[in-house]
């Protein structure tokens, strides 16, 4: 019930549409259950041979049941804007909160679950809120009328007709327990289905490259299985319980052609209040019959919507506190203070005990070896995680009290595999900054040494790249993503691995516009080259989630033998095999 009530809040800005539905739809009720007592009308000018009336009666009935048309195709027409209305509001309001949740949360969910609840799971709370509301509705304002029509016209027959509709009601609250569980869990198995499709087709070239298309088909096939037998079991609830609602109206209906027969046999009723008794307990057939197939909608609609709430309820982890404010003027000094930081459900903190201070202005590259931690810090910087414990401050601020906005406007990140949309060349580096001009976004590739590969692109910068980029090469994805970040002149720049998809040639030629751009702005580097350690003026090691060393190129050399591993077993370059070419190569940076 109480799912039910949050979906029914949603209808709150459209209280002036299902109020105009409501009395259109109670307006056509009236013209419905008017029809059967002009029909009965009319079989009583047939007996008493009164053409005159009998013309009369037919008119009426003509323009009641016109007026039973007009009045439903506007409620329907009203209905469906509601509806719409309704999917449009939850579908930016999913679409805002997911926004706002943190990297925590992506870091548990599948993409297909998130996707299945912003599709599959949104139509079925708006076409239950639109239509299935409204039809419940409807179908409650027919038994009224129809059952006090009923009443009026001999109600001891209306008694033993209406009889089997508690027992329909009592029937339906069984199928409506026992079918909000099975079909809550159809839609986890939908959800679950399309993780599955959309992590094929974002992985097809991993697919193939591994000869796995049978081995994704049998997993897809066992997914469509789990599918079909959880649907199976809410189908066999509703082949038996929607018949079954279907089959007790019939009693009634046998039980007024009895007793209502005897009743004109023996004159206590007329020929024309049976017929209109019978055609309004025809109109009382219909609904109920339908019964099993709204009570299924609302069923399904409070699955969804219990799905939908599950994600709404989720409160984002990184929030701007009530008073904060933008990030204070400074020019990027960081620091760290005993930061610790733990994942949710890892076995490990990823950060243990960290204090570090970056100067503003100068370059820091952090070394380590796999899980060392060197991600996770710089991820701390425009807060995408928050410290388990201590805390970081840029220019003096703990980030907590900044705005997020405002901090996030003065860190640019380029990620070891940077994430392209599927728009232009120019619509990709413009992201940072979408009112920058051509001739900005020209000046920021030519920094990243992009703009003679875009040039050569067939449309130049207007050319639209596959999805994720997937259409560039790896070192062309880079050195866009890099223009990117130049572009947003941010106050802090970190890359993360931000050349590891470029050849030695062009990483120089990048090197030389990363020097330019790197002067007097904090940059931090996540470095897997040597080359990449020679734009940082110190070097920080990681081991483990905790800082051990740091210092110059030569000085962690000289007294590091952790960090002499860390080269020779982490850094493909050649030069680290011995340490004599190290030092050559270093004298000569």
């Amino acid at each position: 019930m109480t799912t039910f009530l949050r979906l029914l809040g949603f209808l709150r800005d459209y209280k002036s549409g299902l109020w105009w539905s409501g009395i259109l739809a109670l307006l056509a009720m009236v013209a419905t259950v008017a029809i059967p007592g002009l029909t009965g009308a009319a079989i009583g000018a047939i007996r008493d041979g009164d053409r005159d009336r009998l013309r009369l009666l037919g008119l009426a009935i003509v323009i009641a049941g016109v007026l039973r048309l007009a009045l439903t195709v506007a409620r329907r027409l009203i209905a469906g804007r509601v509806s719409l209305g309704v999917e449009l509001d939850l579908r930016n309001r999913v679409y805002e909160h997911l926004l706002a949740l943190d990297l925590g949360f992506f870091d548990q969910q599948q993409t297909g679950q998130l996707m299945s609840r912003a599709t599959v799971d949104l139509q079925s709370v708006r076409f239950f809120l639109g239509y299935g509301l409204v039809l419940i509705s409807q179908a409650i304002l027919t038994l009224v009328f129809a059952a006090i029509a009923m009443i009026v016209i001999d109600p001891l027959l209306a008694l033993v007709s209406l009889a089997p509709i508690p027992v329909v009601i009592w029937v339906a609250q069984r199928y409506s327990r026992a079918a909000r569980p099975a079909l809550q869990e159809v839609q986890q198995r939908i959800g679950e289905l399309t993780a599955d499709v959309e992590e094929t087709v974002g992985g097809v070239r991993v697919v193939k490259a591994f000869a796995a298309e049978e081995r994704r088909e049998r997993r897809f096939r066992a997914s469509i299985a789990r599918v079909f037998e959880q649907s199976m079991i809410s189908t066999r609830l509703r082949a038996f319980y929607t018949p079954f609602m279907s089959f007790l109206p019939q009693l009634g209906l046998a039980a007024l052609l009895l007793f209502g027969g005897h009743a004109v046999v023996n004159g206590r009723l007329s020929l024309a209040e049976f017929t209109s008794f019978y055609f309004y307990l025809l109109i009382l057939l219909a609904p109920m019959r339908t019964l099993g197939w709204t009570l299924g909608l609302a069923q399904r609609a409070a699955a969804s919507g219990a799905r939908l709430f599950e994600l709404l309820d989720r409160e984002p982890q990184i929030t701007a506190a009530p008073d904060a404010g933008p990030l204070p003027p400074g020019a990027g000094h960081i620091e760290l203070r005993h930061v610790t930081l733990a994942y949710d459900g890892a076995a490990e903190p990823a950060l243990r005990d960290v204090s570090l201070t970056i100067e503003a202005g100068t370059t820091l590259a952090l070394v380590g070896g796999t899980g060392a931690g060197k991600t996770t810090l710089v991820q701390l910087i425009p807060r995408l995680y928050d410290p388990t414990g201590g805390a970081m401050l840029i220019d003096g601020a703990d980030v907590r009290t900044v705005d997020p906005s405002s901090l996030r406007a003065q860190v640019a990140v380029v990620n070891d595999d940077p994430f392209l949309f599927s728009a232009t060349v120019q619509e990709n580096i413009a992201y940072a900054r979408a009112e920058a001009s051509r001739e900005e976004v020209e000046a920021a590739a030519r920094h990243a040494q992009a703009h003679d590969f875009i040039a050569a692109l067939p449309e130049g910068y207007e050319t639209v790249v596959g999805e994720r980029g997937l259409t560039l090469s790896g070192g062309q994805r880079q050195r866009i993503a890099i223009a990117r970040a130049l572009l947003a002149d941010p106050r802090i720049l970190i890359l993360d691995d931000a050349t590891s998809s470029i050849d030695g040639s062009t990483e120089r030629q990048i090197k030389r516009g990363l020097e330019a751009a790197m002067a007097g702005r904090t940059t931090i580097v996540i470095a897997h080259r040597l080359s990449t350690i020679a734009l940082a003026d110190e070097i920080a090691v990681l081991d483990h989630g905790r800082l051990i060393d740091r210092g110059t190129h030569e000085e962690l050399l000289e007294r590091s033998p952790f960090y002499q591993e860390v080269v020779q077993k982490g850094l493909p370059d050649q030069v680290f095999l011995n340490r004599k070419p190290i030092e050559r190569e270093v004298a000569g940076l």
